[in-house]
């Protein structure tokens, strides 16, 4: 174990990113520098070529989401597609109605769900952001409190990207239907991560990221219901049948739809794995690390992911002198650094909230890995400590 720990850091971090897969990597090659065409251009066969790897990754990917591939819109990413979904729906709606109407989310959403969410409250649009119970998960009583007359939008993800709680996303799809409101989820880190069926559990909008998968960065897809209208963002060209304009990265939807491909053939493997790493990981740390509270629910939770809270040290202190040896994080990437407001919404004060750790497994990760990082944790906590 001291051999391991004299290497580069060990990687925690797999819910900010994944390596590409290599074959992955392999269906990518011959459309950067062989099959280089512009997949819009059908005037000759470098193009030709390009739009039929463009359209086989559809349909790859809507056979494993089980939906007609013209539902399938790419994007740059989970963060343009979520923004697509809210922004565009949400004006196309207003558009309809005349006037804006009301929105729900959750206050431990991501911040490409927040971000554009507050936008729209400038344009004039109500937004109900509900508190999660002290375990991360929404209260669904809540949810059905918080409906309104106009309702007309309810964005709730289905993995949270820090704590890893899973939400009862058929139940609010049920709600959802019911009343005849549309639903996004974001499942970022759902996807490739747990079994689901997007149509049966009711999800109108859907938020897919490839680099979350062991996919390229710079790719995602926003899957969009046949009853859902969408305002495009940008303007200039008809991809994406007019939703999302702007030449398709060929290589980059190539690599996508093969990384989805082989997260679905090792999806129970993985998930079966990744969960006795992760319960070993967690007993093994509070036998050796006393004093640490665990956030978000234990049992209702992505196989991969721990996020714990570390009591009596400096979180500031505690990831400079982790950092060395450790690649993981205290919150999600976008934050820039600033305490984590998923956790601050889970009652944990600014202190605590700078004292977590978020650790999530990947596909290479080993126990003895594991155990490296136990005993890592340990040694700079009771440094700390004393």
């Amino acid at each position: 174990m001291n051999e391991l720990m004299k290497r580069t850091p060990l990687a925690f971090d797999y819910q900010s990113s994944t390596p590409c897969d290599n074959r992955v990597i392999e269906a990518m090659a011959p459309y950067l520098y062989e099959v280089w065409g512009n997949p819009s251009s059908m005037q000759n066969s470098l193009g030709i070529h390009a739009s039929a790897a463009t359209s086989f990754a559809r349909e790859n990917l809507a056979s494993i989401l089980k939906i007609d591939p013209q539902r399938v819109i790419f994007t740059s990413g989970a963060t343009e597609a979520n923004n697509l979904a809210l922004l565009g729906h949400a004006r196309s709606k207003a558009f309809e109605k005349g006037t804006p109407g009301h929105l729900i989310t959750l206050s431990t959403e991501h911040n490409s769900v927040i971000e554009p969410l507050l936008q729209l409250r400038k344009e004039g649009f109500r937004i109900s952001e509900l508190r999660p119970n002290s375990d991360g998960l929404l209260i669904l009583e809540d949810l059905v409190n918080a409906f309104q007359e106009d309702t007309f939008l309810v964005s709730i993800m289905a993995a949270n990207n820090e704590i890893g709680v899973l939400q009862p996303i058929k139940k609010i799809g049920l709600l959802c239907k019911e009343r005849g409101i549309s639903f996004h989820c974001d499942t970022a880190q759902a996807f490739g991560n747990l079994v689901f069926d997007i149509d049966q559990i009711g999800i109108d909008l859907l938020t897919i990221s490839g680099h979350k998968i062991y996919g390229p960065k710079g790719i995602g897809a926003l899957i969009i219901s046949d009853k859902i209208k969408i305002q495009p963002l940008q303007f200039g060209g008809n991809q994406e049948n007019g939703i999302r304009p702007g030449t398709l990265p060929v290589p980059l939807v190539v690599g996508f739809s093969k990384a989805a491909e082989i997260a679905q053939d090792m999806l129970l493997e993985n998930m079966k794995r990744h969960a006795i790493l992760r319960d070993k990981l967690w007993i093994k740390m509070q036998n050796k690390v006393p004093d640490i509270i665990l956030n978000g629910s234990l049992e209702k939770r992505l196989p991969n992911n721990l996020n714990f809270t570390i009591k009596g040290v400096r979180g500031t202190q505690l990831h400079k002198q982790l950092r060395p040896f450790i690649a993981c994080s205290s919150g999600s990437a976008c934050s820039n650094g600033k305490p984590s407001h998923v956790l601050l919404s889970l009652g944990r004060t600014k202190q605590e909230a700078e004292a977590s750790l978020r650790l999530s497994i990947g596909r290479s990760t080993t126990l003895n890995e594991i155990d490296a990082a136990i005993e890592i944790i340990s040694r700079e906590v009771d440094q700390l400590r004393s």
